[in-house]
């Protein structure tokens, strides 16, 4: 890891951020080891719960009040903190994420997913870019703060428990208890910078709806000798809805829903997004229009998975049902619910020869759009300045979806909300060998803090 000696000799937060890093990945790696996936088919509820308490005890060491685990109606919890500001300070709340995505096929990871390990300067583990390094960021924004005058703003934190499942348990239970996260400006620490060492915000988010197809067509499975070529096949019925979803091009085409719009923010050149995305040579990207355009702007239909006979064990059967797991992310100005009205009806036009078919929906999330031309911006650009030397904050979309962004605008809409985090295109979030830049990190650590000191400033007087 390069330090950078003009922003750690000349600026105290800064040198204090870099002391704490070591203390900073040991935490990293206690939280990492949590295999906090919030689905208790895939990993016991016990680690989420462990998860949690660990978070709940990090507030309470830095003295926050309140602490609480927040039993949310989707059956996870989200925990919360209060740190009290000066008197008339305003308020900011500081949100992550604790629980994660499965780690998938665990033998293609470099080193165990829920071992934290350090491997060509980055550190490796299930979480440490998306989400939990998000919270560790903010604990050491706040740390480096205390050790340079104190924090001068009213802190809350918000760590949520189910965001990689989209079940929707904080945006309910914070409708039920809008007092509890009210603020003047939110920092949501699960978005990313552009590109490694580029400081970002996000300005757009892509909403999501996440349905679960069935298809039958046989009372059971059949031979497919003696009866293939005139007894319906589920699978391949199955396999003809997907592809309606999407043109000849790729292009996303659910019936009845846009896909043409345009994206006028920061340009994202394909050559450099084929190297983000690890493309295959010679293999072409989907879709029309700019990258930006693509993933940014427009709708996307991605199959999650399908529940099929595997290829090794295999028997010559034709298949009497077939499911899967198809996501949708919707651009701003879309609305979801109508979005998943759209697919459900697509789904259920385009199945074919009168094959039974159900949707049943298992998620969904608004897309969301900031104010960006709010104080708390200009706070935040200057904070980068000092964090990043030489370089101007840029503003991105993202085509992820965070949920609960739409339901705080909604409960609090004189709030300014800004999106930052770790999730550069090198963390390879959500993928095998997820990942964590150290001195990502520490930089915008450093950011977060003077960010906390400029906003306060901006309040006064």
């Amino acid at each position: 890891m390069t330090a950078n000696p003009i922003t750690e000799t000349t600026d105290p937060i800064a040198g204090t951020v870099a002391s704490l890093l070591p203390r900073a990945r040991t935490e990293l790696a206690e939280l990492v080891s949590f295999r906090s996936v919030a689905d208790p088919a895939v990993f016991p509820k016990s680690e989420c719960e462990s998860a949690a308490a660990w978070v709940a005890d990090a507030l309470r060491a830095e003295d926050f009040q309140d602490v609480s685990l927040l039993d949310t109606p989707d059956g996870t919890q989200s925990v919360y903190g209060l740190l009290p500001g000066p008197e008339g300070a305003p308020t900011v709340l500081l949100y992550a994420h604790y629980d994660v995505q499965p780690p998938l096929d665990e033998s293609a990871w470099r080193t165990p997913p829920f071992e934290l390990t350090e491997h060509d300067g980055r550190w490796y583990g299930r979480g440490a870019a998306d989400c939990k390094g998000g919270f560790v960021m903010h604990l050491l924004a706040l740390r480096a703060l205390k050790a340079n005058g104190g924090v001068p703003v009213t802190v809350k934190v918000i760590a949520e428990g189910s965001e990689e499942q989209g079940t929707g348990g904080l945006e309910r239970y914070a409708e039920a208890h809008p007092e509890l996260l009210a603020a003047d400006t939110i920092v949501i620490g699960d978005a990313g910078n552009f590109r490694l060492g580029l400081p970002t915000v996000t300005a757009t988010l892509r909403g999501m709806t996440m349905v679960r197809v069935r298809i039958d067509t046989l009372e059971g499975n059949l031979h497919s000798g003696a009866f293939g070529g005139a007894a319906p096949d589920a699978l391949a019925a199955l396999i003809r809805v997907l592809d309606s979803l999407r043109a000849e091009d790729g292009t996303t085409t659910v019936d009845g829903l846009p896909s043409g719009a345009g994206w006028d923010g920061l340009a994202y050149g394909e050559a450099e997004f084929r190297e983000d995305a690890k493309v295959l040579d010679g293999v072409g990207l989907i879709g029309g229009g700019s990258v930006a355009d693509r993933i940014w702007a427009r709708p996307a239909v991605t199959v999650l998975g399908i529940d099929c006979p595997p290829v090794v064990g295999a028997t010559p059967s034709i298949q009497a049902s077939a499911r899967a797991t198809v996501s949708l992310r919707i651009p701003p100005g879309q609305d979801a619910a109508e979005a998943t009205e759209l697919l459900t009806a697509h789904i259920e036009k385009h199945t074919p020869w009168g094959a039974r078919v159900s949707v049943e929906q298992v998620g969904q999330g608004q897309p969301f759009r900031a104010d960006t031309s709010s104080p708390a911006y200009a706070a935040m650009a200057d904070a980068m300045r000092v964090a990043y030397p030489g370089q101007e904050m840029q503003t991105a979309g993202q085509g992820g979806s965070i949920p609960l962004c739409n339901t705080l605008a909604a409960l609090y809409p004189e709030a300014e909300i800004l999106l930052i985090g770790l999730s550069e295109p090198e963390a390879q979030i959500h993928a095998v060998n997820e990942s964590v830049s150290p001195e990502e990190l520490r930089r915008l650590s450093v950011a977060e803090a003077h960010f906390l000191v400029n906003y306060a400033d901006s309040k006064k007087g």
